[in-house]
């Protein structure tokens, strides 16, 4: 299975519940997303350690968690570099209810600020548009669950939903640490 497979809401949900951890992939997605837009470079290791302690009160994740752990944060930071922007938050499939998926976009926003959080902690440096983008997700974070299934609602969702996807990319682009391209010097002399 290609990493970009293995990598969606419903099979990471699936290996999350099946290890009985207390995690949602959305939120989960939302944090990594968050470390990395606010810094977090590539080479950094100790953001397994930053979960369990949010998430899993400092104990170790379940072995199959700990892998797709790791998973998405390698396919975070793919869909974070691609040129076509093809990055996307982690949500349920347009076929699952809109209010499960509205439950995921604010489980989505809430993790994106907490890992931001994490790795930002002086205001000081971020640009006004970097500010309304986390007051935004704040205000995104506390939405109601209680969602009609109509028309208008899923065109809004949708806006919303692109809304916080453009804007995890504006974070990165100023914030992030892209990993430096290695040196390939094989010159023959």
């Amino acid at each position: 299975m290609s990493l970009n497979n293995s990598m969606d809401f419903a099979s990471t949900q699936a290996t999350i519940t099946a290890e009985s951890a207390e995690l949602h992939a959305s939120e989960l997605h939302g944090m990594l997303t968050g470390l990395i837009c606010g810094g977090y470079t590539f080479e950094g290791n100790d953001y397994t350690a930053l979960v369990e302690d949010m998430y899993n009160n400092g104990e170790t994740l379940p072995g199959a968690v700990r892998i797709t752990l790791k998973l998405l944060f390698s396919h975070v930071w793919q869909c974070l570099l691609d040129d076509s922007y093809g990055f996307t938050p982690m949500l349920p499939d347009d076929d699952d209810s809109l209010r499960e998926r509205g439950v995921a976009l604010s489980a989505w926003v809430q993790g994106f600020n907490l890992g931001f959080g994490l790795q930002q902690k002086s205001n000081s440096v971020l640009s006004d548009d970097v500010k309304e983008v986390l007051t935004d997700f704040s205000e995104i974070a506390n939405l109601s669950d209680d969602i009609e299934e109509d028309e208008a609602t899923e065109q809004a969702f949708f806006e919303i939903s692109e809304y916080v996807r453009m804007s995890a990319l504006l974070c990165f682009t100023e914030l992030g640490t892209p990993p430096d391209p290695k040196e390939t010097s094989d010159t023959v002399h």
